[in-house]
């Protein structure tokens, strides 16, 4: 599929029409590939295969102001979630993208590999549906859906709900119910919940990896970047503070995550923070509807939407007793 990818994207900056293309490179390592921004001559340096996991639609809302030409962006399906929520949020000129939907089986988690006990990697093939890993020891196999991204594991389907043109086929990889660990959290008591969640965020180094990843994440100028803000800080300087920074974000993201999963895919700690999202994404679900961020350009989401049928949370969740 890179070769048709990058051939395609040839013929259309042939004629001066745009600006670049934002697609994938390679990374610091064999496995890694990081957002870029290709003009025609470095199309060689392209690469789209099942390591290009990252979600490259919030880079379009810098890239896509910079000039008066269009830009080319390579999306996943998953990815035009995000894209759609950034252009309903006017953070990106819809007429100054043209998007190109690229086909998704499902994005190697190069992570889940190393964890099941395969060390010393050196290469890794694809035949079929099984995963055929070079290392320093010699030749493992392993099953590629046991070692999809977690996203990819919650996905939303293959249709892409943006694109002007789609190149190669894509797959569903959903393979099971995303709210289960939702759900597994909620069945512990309140104390048990407090210490998964000091254990997870006590991780935290504050890299910001997770805000500066997110599509939902995009303002120019950060709270916890203003030092008129009361709240800056580039370590956390106490339990207090190494939670009030997820869960402003948490908040701050509702009704607007698409659940993409960028969060938890960057977090060189791994900690698991798709969940407080996921949760709040749930709520909203029960609370007022089945809803999903980014479905369709324009949409107006529950907690911005008010109808005479709304009902306070207090009087129809039940979940705490209604208190």
């Amino acid at each position: 599929m890179q070769e048709m990818i990058i051939n395609r994207l040839r013929e259309l900056l042939a004629d001066g029409e745009y600006a670049g293309v934002i697609g994938w490179a390679q990374g610091e390592t064999p496995f890694d590939r990081t957002p870029n921004l290709f003009n025609a001559e470095g199309l060689d340096q392209l690469r789209y295969d099942s390591f290009c996991g990252s979600n490259l639609s919030k880079y379009l809302v810098q890239q896509a102001s910079k000039t008066e030409k269009k830009i080319i962006a390579l999306l996943k399906p998953c990815d035009c979630y995000s894209f759609n929520q950034l252009c309903t949020e006017h953070r990106i000129d819809r007429n100054k993208v043209y998007v190109i939907g690229v086909g998704c089986k499902g994005k190697i988690d190069v992570e889940k590999i190393r964890k099941a006990g395969i060390k010393g990697i050196t290469g890794i093939t694809e035949d079929g549906d099984l995963l055929k890993i070079e290392t320093m020891y010699g030749e493992k196999e392993i099953s590629r859906k046991d070692v999809l991204l977690e996203k990819c594991l919650a996905c939303k389907g293959k249709e892409h709900k943006c694109a002007d043109e789609v190149l190669g086929e894509s797959e569903e990889t959903c393979s099971g119910d995303k709210y289960a660990a939702v759900r597994r959290l909620e069945a512990m008591t309140a104390e048990e919940r407090f210490e998964f969640w000091r254990g997870e965020l006590s991780k935290c180094i504050r890299c910001n990896a997770c805000r500066n990843v997110c599509p939902a994440c995009s303002c120019i100028k950060c709270v916890f970047d203003n030092p008129n803000s009361g709240v800056q800080n580039k370590a956390a300087a106490d339990d207090f503070e190494e939670s009030l920074f997820h869960i402003i974000r948490a908040y701050h993201v509702a009704g607007r995550c698409t659940d993409c999963g960028e969060c938890s895919r960057v977090c060189p700690q791994g900690i698991p923070l798709h969940l407080l999202n996921r949760r709040i994404i749930q709520d909203v679900n029960e609370l007022y509807g089945d809803y999903q961020a980014g479905e369709s350009i324009g949409q107006r989401h529950p907690l911005t939407d008010f109808t005479l049928e709304d009902e306070e949370p207090s009087v129809i969740d039940t979940r705490g007793g209604g208190k």
